[in-house]
């Protein structure tokens, strides 16, 4: 069966920092979601690619995710050539995700910056008929760009309402424990002095008071997004 939405991210614990909240919403209303880690994380400062892997396998089961990945790109060297684009395309046309989300266009980790290209071009190369002939063309509809923790965006084009998946995301972050137990900053996290647990859940605060809720993720897109009913518009004006 088909995805309904896939997230595909640079590192193991990346797409649960920024979007674990809206991936345990999908699949608690019944979507099949997956997860694609590009690398094994193998040149974190902390834990081991190993520890990350059995880490990684705990919150996705927290999340209720159908089907995780890894491709195996190196840590801290991954690039946007012809054979990662066709090795990403490859997936995408296998798992034939409607949604994909990914990086913010804009990123500390030279990873996350190369990423959220690489994905972007290889949404289009999967429509490619000539590429990866295994597996029938497929292009998703839609791709999302998770922009929590950066606040270099005038606004998100749209926040998802997590209140009643926030603590569900807190416990998937939670099994990356060689990660984040004692730290104070993380990939697009920066230190403010906090346990990064507490950043993450005030954080998730921030974004869900845009939106008059508790916790919320941020997204971004470069196409304008459709109403068709200005009357079903939400968020109070005043």
């Amino acid at each position: 069966m088909p995805l309904d939405a896939l997230a595909i991210f640079a590192h193991r614990d990346d797409a649960e920092l920024t979007c674990g909240g809206t991936l345990a919403k999908l699949t608690r209303l019944g979507h099949k979601v997956g997860i694609v880690d590009l690398t094994q994380g193998e040149m974190g400062t902390r834990g081991s690619a190993a520890m990350r892997a059995e880490e990684a396998s705990h919150a996705a089961a927290v999340l209720d995710i159908a089907v995780r990945e890894n491709l195996g790109l190196p840590d801290a060297g991954i690039t946007n050539t012809p054979e990662t684009r066709a090795l990403v395309a490859n997936v995408i046309r296998r798992l034939r995700p409607r949604l994909v989300i990914t990086h913010a266009p804009r990123g500390r980790h030279p990873d996350h910056k190369a990423t959220q290209a690489l994905v972007r071009d290889a949404c289009f190369v999967a429509g490619l008929a000539k590429v990866a002939p295994e597996h029938p063309p497929h292009r998703p509809l839609k791709i999302l760009h998770a922009i929590a923790f950066r606040e270099d965006y005038a606004k998100p084009t749209f926040v998802v309402d997590i209140s009643d998946d926030f603590e569900t995301k807190l416990r998937a972050i939670r099994c990356y424990g060689s990660q984040f137990d004692g730290a104070t900053q993380a990939g697009e996290i920066y230190p403010n002095g906090e346990p990064l647990y507490d950043l993450v859940r005030h954080q998730a605060a921030h974004y869900g008071a845009l939106i008059r809720c508790r916790y919320g993720e941020p997204f971004f897109t470069f196409e304008t997004m459709k109403v068709d009913d200005p009357m079903s518009l939400d968020v109070a004006t005043l």
